[in-house]
């Protein structure tokens, strides 16, 4: 039968495939994706679409079967991630509150419905004992910002930063895009944190210490939500004041504070 079928597009050929999206018959690789243009056609099966028992064959059944093991490991990555199960309760807000106050680190979340609140994706691992942290880094000399999702409170700041300016270990397509990090020298490099609870005109910032671990430098200081940490360059501070060494510094560069407009 299939093979007494005329192709679907050109109507002349004997037609040699069958799409399995719309069932189209077509006779050759032209054919085919003229019909894929025409009826804004994928090509792809739809996996949920009905089968009478009638056409219902072998691959059929193979497909349905891949179709829910499919299913089955979605389920069973969404079981295992966290995140995905993390509760947005006024019992686990004050939890995490609790136990980044054992860490002298004032933790404060803003009301549901904020854009920092949705996406804050911190947790606190009870088995493990430690946080896992929503972390956002922000590199202003190039523009870029980048979202870490679970990072473990026990990883130093400079292996954090390695897969973003390490010339060796960083992804080279970032890499390409914070070349003018990746091209200077470590010692060169400053992190800092907002100090939150300012006024506008009085933005300042501490500078981290890279060496130590995340949650080291979190200590005595006030979080909302998440921790968000500008990656800055020395050699680059043409519209930077520095108030103190290893300290506080003040920063009036346009591109950093447009992040928080």
């Amino acid at each position: 039968m299939f093979l007494l079928s005329r192709c679907e597009t050109c109507s002349e050929e004997e037609a040699k495939y069958r799409c399995p999206r719309c069932m189209k018959y077509s006779c050759s690789l032209s054919c085919v994706k003229k019909h894929k243009l025409a009826l804004s056609c994928n090509g792809v099966r739809d996996k949920t679409s009905f089968i009478s028992v009638n056409e219902f064959t072998d691959l059929n059944l193979l497909s349905d079967y891949r179709f829910l093991e499919d299913v089955g490991r979605t389920a069973d990555a969404a079981a295992r991630d966290l995140s995905v199960h993390r509760p947005t309760t006024n019992k686990f807000i004050n939890y995490l509150r609790n136990r980044a106050r054992r860490h002298n680190i004032n933790l404060k979340t803003l009301p549901i419905g904020f854009t920092k609140r949705k996406e804050n994706s911190t947790i606190f691992n009870k088995k493990e004992q430690k946080f896992y942290w929503h972390l956002k880094l922000v590199f202003p000399h190039c523009h870029a910002e980048y979202t870490l999702k679970r990072v473990p409170e026990d990883k130093t700041l400079t292996d954090i930063l390695k897969p973003y300016i390490d010339p060796v270990e960083s992804d080279p397509v970032v890499c390409q895009r914070l070349k003018i990090y990746t091209m200077s020298p470590q010692s060169d490099v400053q992190i800092l944190m907002k100090i939150e609870n300012r006024k506008q005109n009085s933005i300042r910032y501490n500078e981290l210490d890279a060496s130590r671990s995340l949650l080291e430098n979190l200590k005595n200081k006030v979080i909302i939500e998440y921790p968000t940490l500008f990656v800055v360059l020395k050699k680059l501070k043409n519209d930077m004041v520095v108030l103190g060494q290893g300290k506080h510094i003040f920063i009036s560069c346009n591109s950093i504070l447009r992040y928080f407009s």
